[in-house]
């Protein structure tokens, strides 16, 4: 009988050590992170050893400067091996690229002195990251932020409560956007906080629908002590450092919601293949075919946007604007195909025996994250037609 099981997606890679980078992942899958996935989510385990490993073997810094502790990888790369992490798991494929996230800052816009004392430790070092914008009052409006950050002498003084944040409570450091000044947008600073600084604490971690294994919390920041050697960039840059970081986030979020929809696919087809009704297997039924072309079909779609702005990216060329259409498009793909594998495994895709449902919980905060589909939709229509022109939205 003939394997029907999930097969490999045939990449198209740019050079021989890419390829040699994808089997290293793959292996490394199958062997770390595959086996464990479901109950490990089930019971809102976070692997941090497994995270232990993707940083010793070079992988949790795959687009940044070699002479740095990265991998020195195109962003054509790095965004296929997230498709593959969070097809095996969205819980490591997300924490991977929202440890890329926090890195973007300083990797960007740190001195030289500054890289080289941090990132090797941040990118290759073992240590684990988490970006801190969103508040409870400001999500979508980021730049209404209230953390504020007040200078004494050579050292910045914190208060404040982040929220949202992914890996809140056991990251080892944070870069965290807190306001300086009173002018909007203008008046935020970026900074690298440590994870034991005295004053920081997180709550308990969301109860969330899914990536149960994913902390989520908010942190407090009681009187943080940040030395100004750790600020990030000019005093007042910070808004614009969290929006550059913020673009090349989106495609991390495109490539991992690709990775999830073609997972369910896989489990899908898998199931449609071996179960029979009215004496036949239920792939042969036109109605389920259809529906199976439909999701390949958004899965390759989403699979060339977000390449195409990685490329983009690559290339040193604006990528903004498709960078928003990859995470619009590669999510709400996601929610769709995750929702129609449950429905052709019916009654079975429903319960948590198969992991299609879990598929379909975590889909759904894709469409949320890094700035929801509504606030994509808003950034690509100021690309194509410019700001609003009412007072309030300027």
């Amino acid at each position: 009988m003939t394997d029907h099981g999930p097969q490999p997606v045939d990449r198209q890679l740019p050079t021989e050590e890419a390829r040699d980078l994808i089997a290293l992942v793959r292996d490394l899958i199958q062997r770390e992170i595959a086996p464990h996935a479901a109950q490990e989510e089930e019971a809102g385990h976070f692997p941090r050893e497994v995270f232990r490993l993707l940083s010793a073997s070079g992988l949790l810094g795959l687009p940044y400067a070699e002479e740095f502790g990265g991998g020195d990888q195109p962003y054509e790369v790095y965004l296929q091996v997230l498709e593959e992490l969070a097809a095996a798991r969205l819980t490591v494929g997300l924490g991977v690229s929202v440890h890329t996230l926090a890195c973007h800052g300083l990797a960007g816009f740190g001195s030289k002195e500054q890289r080289a004392e941090h990132l090797p430790a941040m990118l290759g070092g073992g240590l684990l990251g988490a970006y801190c914008l969103s508040e409870p009052q400001s999500g979508s409006d980021a730049a209404a932020l209230r953390t504020r950050a007040v200078r004494h002498g050579d050292t910045w003084t914190l208060n404040g409560t982040k929220a949202w944040i992914t890996h809140g409570g056991i990251a080892d450091f944070y870069t965290v956007m807190a306001r300086t000044g009173d002018d909007g947008a203008h008046g935020i600073t970026a900074f690298l906080v440590p994870g034991n600084a005295p004053g920081l604490s997180a709550a308990a971690p969301e109860r969330k629908m899914g990536m149960k294994g994913s902390p989520t919390a908010q942190l407090h920041f009681d009187g943080v002590e940040v030395p100004d050697a750790r600020r990030i960039g000019a005093e007042g840059q910070g808004f614009s450092i969290a929006l550059a970081a913020l673009d090349s986030g989106r495609l991390g979020i495109a490539a991992c919601a690709v990775g999830l929809a073609q997972a369910a696919l896989d489990e899908a087809l898998t199931f449609v293949r071996d179960r029979r009704q009215f004496g036949r297997p239920l792939v042969d039924f036109q109605g389920l075919r259809f529906m199976l072309a439909d999701m390949a079909t958004q899965i390759e779609a989403g699979r060339a946007l977000y390449l195409a702005a990685a490329r983009l990216r690559d290339a040193g060329r604006p990528f903004s604007r498709q960078a928003a259409m990859a995470k619009l498009f590669c999510t709400d793909a996601a929610m769709r195909v995750t929702t129609d594998a449950v429905q052709l495994m019916g009654g079975y895709g429903y319960t948590a025996d198969f992991p299609a449902e879990r598929y379909m919980r975590e889909a759904k905060v894709l469409q949320i994250v890094e700035g929801t589909n509504q606030i994509q939709r808003l950034v690509i229509a100021r690309h194509l037609a410019g700001p609003e022109s009412r007072p309030e939205s300027r």
